[in-house]
């Protein structure tokens, strides 16, 4: 089933199963730092006693963030599908990527994509991870030191969205039937998170609107 064919990515069976097998490793990830954070304060409290809290305390602590993040790991999940819901999928072949700090980029990146303007295609614009949850396997194949192998990986990447605004990235699987390691990406080149821009780069009522629904949040005047 080719995926570039649905009217919204959503509508593609195996991007809703990929979907919501991300989301039910997060979830399974959430209770599992929870459980973790329980059982070591009650190991503590009833086994081991306070003289053992100087090794057990950095392990609670850890625990405790680990289950904070997931809770943001998991939001960005319901972000992704909203995303989903209102573009399609897009196929892009050896796009330009990077690991370095760009000077037009504000706030933080942990790396970027370059894609297409959608009405000036000859007018790149970059997009960028705005966190380092869950990006690692991005990266490591992003690097430039990286095997040929690994960078083969993302020769071609699925993107659904608008890079004037939003948009969620997956890697094809082995098969090329479904995406996997989906990840949110942002537009990051205006002073207040590139909605900004929007009007410069030939984004009509239409398209903003259309990112409204995607979740992007309007600039304000």
């Amino acid at each position: 089933m080719n995926p570039a064919g649905s009217p919204t990515a959503w509508e593609h069976p195996p991007t809703r199963q990929a979907w919501g097998r991300q989301l039910a490793l997060n979830m399974a990830a959430l209770v599992v730092w929870i459980a973790s954070w329980c059982a070591l304060l009650a190991a503590l409290a009833v086994f081991l006693g306070p003289g053992f809290a100087v090794v057990v305390v950095p392990f609670l602590i850890y625990s405790f963030y680990r289950a904070f993040l997931q809770l943001f790991v998991i939001t960005s999940v319901f972000r992704m599908r909203r995303v989903l819901r209102v573009y399609p999928w897009q196929l892009s072949h050896e796009i330009r990527y990077g690991l370095t700090k760009r000077t037009d980029v504000v706030g933080r990146q942990f790396g970027w994509f370059e894609f297409p303007n959608p009405v000036r295609p000859e007018e790149s614009l970059p997009m960028v991870f705005g966190r380092h949850w869950g990006v690692g396997w991005w990266s490591r194949r992003m690097s430039p030191r990286a095997a040929s192998e690994l960078k083969a990986q993302i020769g071609e990447v699925w993107s659904a969205g608008d890079p004037r605004f939003i948009g969620v990235l997956g890697a094809p699987a082995s098969d090329g039937s479904r995406p996997r390691r989906l990840r949110f990406l942002h537009q990051q080149t205006g002073a207040d998170g590139g909605t900004r821009g929007a009007a410069d780069w030939g984004a009509t009522a239409e398209d903003i609107e259309r990112g409204r629904r995607a979740g992007v949040v309007p600039a304000r005047p």
